[in-house]
C-alpha cells in the first residue's frame, strides 16, 4: 500500500464528538494478548506524534504553520485518548504492565529480525534482554501481590524468566547515546524502526513514571521507580538512533507516514473485529494527516514528499507474535554485554575504571537495596523458588537457579559467557 496514492478526507470531518470518542473497552479475560499490545503500541505512537507536534510548534514563529499543527494535533490527541480508553476499568496497573513488557519484548524482536542496519539491530537486541528481564520482575510482583500468573496474561506466547538482570541495566548516562541514522540514505524499514521503537519505549517510560506513586505497596513503588529509570536509558538510546539532521517538516512527514504504516499493520493483523474497525478508521484519519504534512512540506520547504520518502510503498506489516526462539538466541549469545559510548562491549573487556563500574558502585552500592533484586528475593523467601514460565531451561546456565537471584550476570567480568551480536546482512 502507498498512502500517498490514497484520497484524503477533510480534516474538519475527522473531529469526533464525545459519544464517538468513548470506545467499548476490551474484556480482559477474553482479549487476545496481542490485541492489548497493539493498543499500547498505538497509544504510544499517538503520544509521540502529539508531543513532536508540540515541540515543533515551540520552535517556529509562523502562526499559520502553528495553526495547521494545532488542528492536526488536536485530532491526534482525540485518537490517543480513544485508544487508551480501550483498556477496561477492572484491569490493574500491574496487569497492564505485563502487556507493556510483552509488547517491548515481541515488538523489539520483530523489528530486530527485519533490521538491516547493524548499528540499529544491535541496539534493539541489547535492550531486548532488558525488557525481557523487566517482564520477569513485574510478573513475580504480580503473582506475589495479586495471585495472578502472568503466563496467562501473555497467552504463553512470551517466556517469563530472567534476562540480563535489571541490576545490570544501570549505566552511566553518556554510554546510552548512539550513532544516528541518515534517513535519506537508509532503508525505509530502518527509519520506521527507529521511530517505532522510540515511541514505544517512551510510552513505557511515561507510563511507569506516572503510575509509580499509584502502586499499592512500597515494594511495587520501588520497582516501578527503578525500571522507569531504565526506560529512560532505553529512550535515550533509541532516540539517538533517529535522524537528527532532518528538518522539522521532514520529520513531520515521517511521523505521519509511520502512523499510517502502523495503523495499516494493526488493521492487517488484528483478530478482534471491533478493534480492527478502529484501526481502519484511524488509518483513514492518518492518511489525511499525511497529505497535510506533504502539503506543508511543499509550501514551506518547496519539497515533494518523494524527496524525503523515496518510495511510499509500505514494507511488510509489523506483526506481533511469539518470538521465543529468537529471544533465547540473543539471551544465550549477548547477556554479558554492556554499553560503552557508541559501542557495546563484554563486561570483562571494560577498563577497571570504566564509567559503567563507577556508576554501578554509585547507584548499586549493595545489592540488598536494589528493588528489582528485592522483589525476587522476597518471592523466593515466601515460596521457595521464583515464578517463571519457560519452555525449557534458560540458555544461560548461570540464570537457571530458581532459588537465588543472580546479581552478577551482565555486571561483573566473567559472570557468564557470551559470543557476539549478529547482523541480518
Amino acid at each position: 500500500m502507498n498512502p500517498f496514492n490514497e484520497k484524503p478526507r477533510s480534516i474538519e470531518k475527522t473531529i469526533q464528538n464525545w459519544q464517538q470518542l468513548y470506545p467499548k473497552p476490551y474484556n480482559k479475560r477474553e482479549v487476545d494478548p496481542y490485541t492489548k499490545t497493539r493498543i499500547i503500541l498505538m497509544n504510544g505512537t499517538e503520544f509521540e506524534s502529539n508531543w513532536f507536534s508540540h515541540q515543533f510548534a515551540r520552535h517556529v514563529d509562523d502562526n499559520d504553520l502553528r495553526r495547521d499543527l494545532a488542528l492536526t494535533r488536536y485530532i491526534e490527541k482525540q485518537q490517543q485518548l480513544k485508544i487508551s480508553l480501550l483498556k477496561p476499568c477492572n484491569e490493574s496497573i500491574l496487569e497492564h504492565t505485563i502487556s507493556y513488557e510483552q509488547l517491548a519484548v515481541d515488538l523489539t524482536a520483530e523489528l530486530a529480525k527485519r533490521e538491516l542496519d547493524c548499528n540499529v539491530k544491535t541496539a534493539l537486541d541489547f535492550a531486548l534482554l532488558e525488557d525481557f528481564d523487566h517482564l520477569y520482575r513485574y510478573a513475580n510482583l504480580l503473582e506475589m501481590e495479586q495471585g495472578i500468573a502472568a503466563e496467562w496474561l501473555v497467552g504463553r506466547y512470551t517466556e517469563i524468566m530472567p534476562g540480563r538482570p535489571t541490576i545490570s541495566h544501570h549505566r552511566y548516562p553518556m554510554d546510552n547515546v548512539k550513532r544516528n541514522i541518515d534517513s535519506k540514505n537508509s532503508d525505509v524499514q530502518t527509519v520506521l524502526n527507529t521511530m517505532i521503537i522510540t515511541a514505544a519505549e517512551q510510552q513505557t517510560m511515561n507510563y511507569y513514571m506516572n503510575v509509580t506513586n499509584f502502586a499499592s505497596s512500597d515494594m511495587g513503588r520501588k520497582l516501578y521507580q527503578e525500571i522507569a529509570l531504565v526506560e529512560e536509558e532505553h529512550v535515550t538510546q533509541y532516540e539517538s538512533l533517529m535522524d537528527s539532521n532532518a528538518t522539522w517538516l521532514e520529520m513531520l512527514l515521517w511521523h505521519e507516514y509511520c502512523e499510517c504504516y502502523l495503523y495499516w499493520s494493526c488493521y492487517m493483523t488484528e483478530t478482534d473485529p471491533y478493534v480492527k474497525a478502529l484501526w481502519e478508521e484511524n488509518l483513514s484519519i492518518e492518511i489525511t494527516h499525511l497529505h497535510k504534512a506533504a502539503e506543508l512540506l511543499k509550501k514551506y520547504e518547496h519539497k515533494d514528499w518523494c524527496e524525503v520518502i523515496k518510495n511510499g510503498e509500505f514494507p511488510a506489516p509489523i506483526s506481533l507474535h511469539e518470538n521465543i526462539d529468537y529471544v533465547r538466541k540473543i539471551l544465550g549469545e549477548t547477556v554479558q554485554y554492556t554499553s560503552d559510548r557508541e559501542t557495546y562491549i563484554r563486561v570483562k573487556d571494560l577498563l577497571k575504571d570504566a564509567d559503567f563500574f563507577r556508576f554501578q558502585n554509585t547507584i548499586n552500592p549493595t545489592t540488598n537495596i536494589v528493588p528489582s533484586h528485592c522483589v525476587i528475593e522476597n518471592f523466593i523467601c515466601r515460596r521457595g523458588a521464583d515464578y517463571r514460565y519457560q519452555v525449557s531451561p534458560s540458555p544461560v546456565p548461570e540464570l537457571r537457579n530458581r532459588r537465588e537471584d543472580n546479581t552478577s550476570v551482565g555486571r561483573k567480568p566473567n559472570a557468564a559467557d557470551s559470543d557476539d551480536f549478529f547482523c541480518n546482512k
